[in-house]
């Protein structure tokens, strides 16, 4: 047998290293303490969430920029490539805390910027794992360190010209937050913790003392934060989170969602107006509604436990990929409040980035009123959700299931707005504000001075009719603020076809879509 020939040697050189670096990654010591932990290493998560054996590396031998930490800096902590899921390409990276705890340094981010840079020419789903411990110390104290933070500021002009999404599944700070802040999609695993800095920076800097999950836990961004989309118990719920997120958009703002085939039927569906109380104020779980009027099975809902007021989700109808918004009565009466409206702020950029029609259902009280909302700029939130409305290009559908009082009938999406089908169904109310409230308010000191009980509840009774009288949404109809009166058994046959037909309509580039620009937070 001849002797292996000098480029042979080299191959098989670049083999051992490759593997060596791959399987030992920040030392072999540390990667079977995480197993022995059962926490999963980067690598772990990458192959995971991808296809099998799909996952091709970029930027193997990478290494620490600094001559004294190149040998034990393989990766520099960072740990990314191509792959595919369900088929589909994605570029994909996460943190490896193997590596001085995952740490952002110059050359790994030199890495995440080029892999972010690749998945924009080539048109492809970004994917991030983030559990890095923060900034590198010796890498960026100095000024030219911190003058190279990398691919952050690319990745905040990414204009949604492909979908990202970030898994947290460690504790996060510095770098890999930030990239989950600028992600269209967020999905965090209990246990982890998501904020800007350690809370052992918190005790340095300002003497405060407070837990891990105090400070950024999956309860803290699920309920009153709305910085993550999802949290989920385990790392194989986050892999098919995304994967079922990303199965509603296409890969890059230049393509069209790939249409499914429909599931369900399409006949008349008289059960549907009974599951919504014809009571104004009786509450109601819209979430059964929507799952009633999309295709069976396909409800993927977005931050649920997030202002729960209102219910966003993604979903198909007809086939067609949608984004859904809907007021909940069943949570603080559905009411708009500022939580409520950045929600579906969010909700409105993705559709919009992407092309995703998207279909209101209205059953709102109005705007929420008090001292709390009002310093939390309830003005400001409503009206950025309204100018927000205003700019989307995406087609929009909006039906008016039982009420719409105040400016949040607009706000909604209703006359007026961009929506190309404005629906209502029979007794449906539209007006200024609740006909009980307004009463109150403009007859309140009227009715006080009628001194007979009977009289006086006989006299409210009266002008309550007759304050509803002019909530009828047939006044709208007829003045063609309203496009149609329609059978509530008929609400999913009709949105169906106006997809159908807007299949057709003329898509603007990416560039002319102005909710592409907004920021993701």
């Amino acid at each position: 047998m001849a002797d292996p020939s000098p480029r042979d040697e080299h191959i098989e050189a670049l083999r051992q290293k490759a593997d060596v670096i791959r399987t030992e990654m920040g030392g072999v010591d540390k990667v079977e303490r995480m197993a022995a932990e059962g926490d999963k290493n980067v690598r772990q998560h990458i192959d995971a969430l991808l296809d099998e054996d799909s996952f091709r590396e970029i930027g193997t031998f990478s290494r620490s920029i600094r001559e004294d930490m190149r040998d034990e800096t393989p990766g520099d902590g960072k740990i990314g490539g191509h792959g595919l899921i369900d088929g589909r390409p994605v570029a994909v990276f996460g943190d490896d805390i193997t590596v001085l705890r995952g740490s952002s340094s110059i050359v790994g981010s030199r890495k995440e910027e080029r892999l972010f840079d690749r998945a924009i020419d080539m048109g492809i789903p970004i994917v991030h794992f983030g559990e890095t411990g923060g900034g590198r110390i010796p890498d960026l104290m100095g000024s030219e360190g911190i003058s190279e933070p990398g691919g952050l500021f690319d990745m905040a002009k990414r204009r949604h010209r492909v979908p990202m999404a970030t898994a947290i599944v460690g504790q996060s700070f510095g770098g890999s937050s930030f990239v989950s802040a600028m992600s269209d999609y967020v999905v965090m695993v209990r246990g982890s913790t998501l904020a800007v800095t350690s809370p052992k920076v918190f005790e340095i800097a300002t003497g405060e003392v407070v837990s891990f999950e105090q400070v950024g836990g999956v309860d803290v961004h699920a309920e009153k934060t709305g910085q993550i989309d999802l949290g989920v118990d385990t790392d194989d719920e986050a892999y098919e989170a995304i994967r079922w997120w990303l199965s509603y958009l296409p890969s890059n703002a230049w393509q069209q969602v790939e249409r499914t085939e429909p599931i369900g039927d399409f006949e008349p569906d008289p059960g549907l107006s009974d599951m919504v109380p014809t009571t104004r104020n009786e509450g109601y779980d819209m979430r059964k509604v929507v799952a009633r009027i999309c295709d069976p099975g396909t409800v993927f809902e977005i931050q649920p436990k997030y202002a729960p007021n209102v219910t966003c989700a993604m979903a198909r109808l007809n086939g067609f990929s949608v984004g859904v918004v809907a007021n909940n009565p069943y949570y603080n009466a559905g009411t708009l409040d500022p939580e409520a409206c950045n929600k579906i702020i969010r909700m409105m950029t993705i559709c919009d980035s992407y092309n995703i029609p998207m279909i209101s259902l209205v059953d709102v009280p109005g705007f929420m009123v008090g001292e709390r909302v009002e310093h939390d700029k309830m003005l400001h939130n409503g009206m950025r959700m309204m100018q927000a409305m205003q700019n989307a290009t995406m087609p929009t559908l909006t039906v008016c299931i039982r009420k719409a009082f105040g400016l949040a009938w607009q706000a909604m999406n209703g006359s007026l707005m961009p929506s190309k089908g404005i629906y209502c169904w029979p007794g449906a109310e539209i007006g200024f504000m609740d006909p009980e409230v307004g009463v109150n308010v403009a007859f309140g000191s009227k009715l006080d001075r009628i001194t007979d009980p009977e009289e006086r509840e006989a006299e409210r009774k009266r002008l309550v009719a007759e304050v509803g009288e002019a909530t009828n949404p047939y006044e709208a109809a007829g003045t063609m603020r309203i496009d149609e009166m329609i059978d509530p058994a008929d609400t999913r046959r009709i949105l169906a076809e106006d997809l159908e037909m807007f299949a057709n309509r003329q898509v603007p580039p990416p560039e002319q879509r102005p909710l592409s620009y907004w920021p993701t937070c």
